[in-house]
């Protein structure tokens, strides 16, 4: 989203790209303060965005030999 910020009640898409990479990558998507597994590919979507969904988001990619964590993005819901 521009600027980190959605509208309450819409659609969020988050993307995670790898510059380079063999094999098959595994991605998984995380929120800080919730040990739960968001989504496990290369985009997250939340449909409806709601308060509890504000925070920073990060995405983790895998080939199985190393793994690869992105910069958090902090998401506001307005």
């Amino acid at each position: 989203p521009l600027g980190g910020q959605v509208a309450l009640g819409d659609c969020l898409v988050l993307s995670c790209a790898v510059a380079t990479g063999t094999g098959p990558l595994s991605f998984s998507w995380h929120r800080e303060g919730s040990g739960a597994l968001l989504g496990t590919g290369p985009l997250l979507e939340l449909r409806h965005a709601g308060d509890k969904d504000s925070g920073q988001y990060w995405c983790r990619v895998s080939n199985g030999d190393s793994m690869a964590e992105s910069d958090p993005l902090n998401v506001t819901v307005l």
